[in-house]
């Protein structure tokens, strides 16, 4: 292995993911949902991403997000041309990529002084301790008072059980030779005949067999970071909050929204035990035994301000939401924790309806009347769910809406005319909430057909299969691979047709648009998206 590579890595590349949890207007709403008066709603912001992968998560968000300066490192040199040429093809004039090593990043002389906010995801628990220290050094200097940082990394009391797994592949990968994907498979055959040997550790430990079995059927370039880099800690969340504690951070909270609501994530013997838990570090980490868990992001602020009674409620007053998955007239049924989320249809529904024809602050709303005799109490609690289970999404402000909207255009097409080619790039931007949109490779050739002027659903088909065939890419069915052109088509035009009666519309909400359309945020469907509408309801 290469020295330059400190032990982590670098010969499968990582995949070009998003990260919902690093959206700055996420991050606001999680900071609203804690009673926190976070800065990032002003009107110019930067934003760092220490360890940025292929950076298409940073390419996405400086489109959807004109007025943050975007800067973003990685000590990969391919990913971070791959990064800088997304950028050039997409138009991204406020992203600057950096391919530098944590020891070495703050020489770079085109940082600002400061960040509103530094986010690092699946970075902390893979590098070595001494990479883990200059990162928080970085924070230490860069991170301004009141910013923000977002963490991910694994966590103990879950990843306990499979430390051996972890260890038993590594090991074996190690004493391989050729391509790493080629020692990853040959690492999990070999745990493969070891369960078949009846191993007690796999007999006397089902979980580590779950995760083995998961392994098998996931990216072997995903399996290679996550397991197979010479560094790897599960923290305790005790060890992360001191870490960043040198650096004047407290935890502010949970990145993901449903974990602000204890009632949903614990039983009430739990609640009972952790309310008798007053230490913040303590309680989390008495939280992480109660949920076995093994992965956190949170989000820690350099100087708490907590919001007065009045201020949390303006705040809430002041937040925008918009519709983010088609909703017709059954109950939602929300899952979490391993368990069913109550929650009552006479008070969801007419907040999804009226979302579904336009976005709306949490006022406007109330003007409405559409919470009825709700509590203040049970219409956050009701909003939180719905954000953190993904029917909702918070917004940015409606200030300068036309040039996010313009920005999002040109990198939407740029990412859906890569889906010609490949499917790498799963996600499109907003400008109505800054970040991303999970839109697969399909989707996007639909959008793209669309936006050539075809406005019926089977043409849009059509277009896909003449892009599909030559390459030799075949859809599947019931677990089956369709040979013949007529059975593609008849998948692609029944996809075509339901994407422009289920998710077009929410798309056009949410401004994910290749053409400029006029559409404004208190409208609903695009002229387009209204006719594809009434074209596949035909």
């Amino acid at each position: 292995m290469n020295d330059w590579t400190s032990g982590y890595v670098s010969e499968l590349d990582y995949t070009h993911d998003f990260f919902h949890d690093m959206t700055p207007s996420r991050m606001a709403f999680s900071a609203t949902s804690r009673g926190h008066r976070h800065g990032l709603n002003d009107q110019k912001l930067s934003y760092c991403e220490l360890g940025c992968g292929q950076g298409f998560t940073a390419n996405l968000l400086a489109a959807a997000n004109p007025h943050i300066d975007v800067h973003a490192m990685d000590f990969n040199p391919a990913h971070i041309a791959g990064a800088a040429e997304l950028a050039r093809q997409a138009e991204v004039p406020n992203v600057t990529f950096y391919e530098r090593s944590f020891d070495d990043f703050e020489e770079e002389a085109n940082l600002p002084k400061t960040f509103d906010v530094i986010a690092l995801h699946g970075v902390y628990s893979w590098v070595s301790r001494e990479n883990q220290k200059l990162i928080t050094a970085f924070i230490t200097r860069r991170l301004k008072p009141g910013g923000l940082v977002y963490i991910s990394y694994n966590t103990q009391p879950g990843w306990a059980s499979s430390l051996p797994l972890r260890r038993l592949l590594t090991d074996h990968a190690a004493l391989g030779n050729g391509p790493l994907e080629q020692r990853i498979d040959d690492a999990l055959a070999f745990a493969e005949k070891l369960t078949d040997a009846d191993a007690g550790f796999f007999s006397s430990n089902p979980g580590p067999l779950k995760r083995l079995n998961e392994m098998k059927t996931m990216s072997r370039n995903y399996l290679a970071h996550e397991y197979f880099n010479r560094d790897w800690t599960p923290f305790h969340f005790a060890d992360v909050a001191e870490d960043l504690g040198r650096a004047k951070l407290e935890f502010l909270g949970a990145a993901n929204p449903l974990d602000h609501v204890d009632d949903i994530c614990l039983s009430m013997p739990q609640q009972q035990l952790l309310a008798g838990e007053s230490n913040p570090v303590r309680r989390e980490g008495l939280r992480d035994v109660l949920l076995n868990e093994q992965f956190r992001a949170d989000v820690f602020v350099r100087g708490r301000l907590p919001h007065t009674q009045r201020g949390a409620v303006g705040a809430w007053f002041q937040t925008p939401f918009a519709l983010a998955r088609h909703y017709g007239t059954g109950p939602l049924k929300i899952s979490w924790r391993n368990s069913d989320v109550p929650l009552d249809a006479s008070q969801y529904a007419p907040v999804l309806k009226i979302l579904a024809e336009g976005q709306k602050t949490v006022r406007e709303l109330l003007e409405l009347g559409l919470f009825s005799d709700m509590t203040w109490g049970d219409i956050t609690r009701m909003l939180t769910i719905l954000t953190g289970a993904g029917h909702i999404v918070p917004c940015l402000p409606s200030a300068d809406y036309a040039e996010r909207a313009a920005r999002c255009r040109i990198f939407n097409l740029a990412v859906c005319k890569n889906a010609e080619d490949s499917e790498r790039l799963g996600f499109l931007a907003s400008p109505a909430t800054g970040g991303g949109v999970a839109v697969d490779r399909i989707e996007q050739l639909f959008l793209l057909a669309q936006s050539e002027g075809r406005s019926d659903p089977n043409d849009w088909a059509a277009f896909a299969w003449q892009i599909l065939e030559p390459q030799g890419q075949r859809l599947e069915q019931d677990g089956r691979v369709l040979d013949l052109p007529e059975e593609n088509l008849a998948v692609l035009r029944a996809r075509a047709n339901a994407f422009a009666a289920r998710r077009l519309d929410v798309l056009a909400g949410l401004g994910v648009t290749l053409v400029d359309t006029g559409h404004s945020l208190s409208q609903g469907l695009t002229p387009d998206a209204a006719t594809a509408k009434s074209g596949a309801a035909a």
